[in-house]
């Protein structure tokens, strides 16, 4: 198995095979909470308008996005996953759109297969690998808007390799140095508390709490279904 990192949407446009975008902070650390919440249907889209749409054409849809982290205006949530614990999702659909994370979806053109993952998802995403046996595996940490690199992202596809080539990884050790980076203290500052609030650190740096992976399929132009799956 050849395993490949890359960085931010550029490198998503690179990744060929069995490719795995990854947002910690906090895209798809977000998407597995709302599935264990109840939602039905999480459709993944790059642009905002694309968003709007659907939900003009669908008011009973929940939306969830940012942009540069901010909740988007009329949007029913941020990217957070402290803020839509109490969301009432029990079979509903939620369109979700963001910086970094769902760009990396539309951009990675050239994938065989899709993943989506963080840190949260780990250890289930490096499982429905080993068992898919890909030729080539291509992971792309999609960093901070897609454009600088962000190290929760960058550690958890190291973390990704270190399981699929079983190669130990001191993640206690890593966890640590994470917490103090400038990334992660944007959650303990009292001034950010409403968009970056503290509990998103403990939800997003859950490593493994869910025994499912994230697998993409594409439904039409920009919109991309995102669902739980298991290792055969």
């Amino acid at each position: 198995m050849k395993i490949q990192i890359y960085e931010n949407i550029s490198g998503a446009k690179e990744a060929r095979g069995l490719t795995v975008i990854i947002d910690v902070f906090r895209a798809f650390s977000l998407e597995p909470y709302l599935i264990d919440r109840g939602a039905e249907r999480i459709l993944a889209v790059g642009a905002e308008e694309t968003a709007r749409r659907l939900k003009a054409e669908h008011p009973e849809y929940v939306l969830v996005g940012e942009r540069k982290g901010i909740k988007l205006p009329g949007f029913d949530y941020g990217n957070s996953p402290t803020q839509t614990a109490e969301a009432q999702l029990k079979g509903k659909t939620v369109v979700h759109t963001t910086s970094a994370g769902t760009q990396g979806i539309v951009n990675a053109v050239h994938a065989e297969e899709i993943l989506v993952a963080s840190l949260v998802t780990a250890r289930a995403t490096a499982e429905y690998i080993l068992a898919a046996a890909p030729e080539t595996v291509s992971l792309v940490a999609m960093g901070l808007h897609g454009i600088y690199s962000a190290p929760e992202d960058t550690l958890c596809a190291r973390y990704l390799r270190s399981l699929l080539t079983k190669e130990p990884m001191d993640m206690a050790h890593e966890l640590e140095v994470l917490r103090h980076t400038e990334s992660s203290e944007r959650f303990f500052r009292p001034e950010n508390r409403d968009v970056f609030p503290q509990g998103d650190y403990g939800y997003c740096t859950a490593v493994d709490r869910v025994g499912f992976a994230l697998r993409v399929s594409k439904e039409e132009e920009d919109i991309f279904r995102v669902q739980p799956v298991c290792r055969d």
